[in-house]
């Protein structure tokens, strides 16, 4: 998935050694603001020092964010995090283009179409009956 928004926080580093393998870790977290009529604050977190080196981000960058959404229970509570795998700078559209252009739709198909009054007339008697109709009700 991905989220554009501009960073508005950076949190502190926070390091640790793996209680089951030994191994140094490392998570930076940012706090993002959509740019959307509504906008909506999302803390997403970078995981490892290369992918923290990689992906600098700064106060005020409008970034384009590719995480994924993971949650995990401990002691019967529930916890959420968004970690990012690729932080890009400024807005990027992933989707790919079409190969080719869609072909051009004739003026009458374009135009939006009024239903006819038999349309209505026949949909308002065929509501009275079960007949004919394809309907399991």
């Amino acid at each position: 998935m991905d989220i554009v928004g501009k960073i508005i926080q950076v949190l502190p580093v926070q390091e640790g050694v793996s209680a089951r393998t030994g191994n140094p870790w490392k998570i930076q977290s940012y706090v993002l603001e959509t740019q959307e009529q509504y906008p909506r604050k999302v803390c997403f977190e970078v995981f490892g020092e290369d992918r923290i080196k990689n992906n600098p981000c700064n106060v005020d960058d409008v970034v384009t964010v590719s995480f994924d959404i993971e949650s995990r229970e401990v002691n019967g509570r529930w916890y959420t995090s968004i970690r990012a795998w690729r932080v890009q700078q400024g807005v990027v559209d992933n989707t790919a283009a079409p190969a080719a252009p869609a072909p051009a739709q004739p003026a009458a198909a374009a135009a939006p179409m009024a239903a006819p009054a038999a349309n209505v007339e026949s949909f308002d008697a065929a509501a009275g009956s079960d007949e004919g109709t394809d309907l399991p009700f």
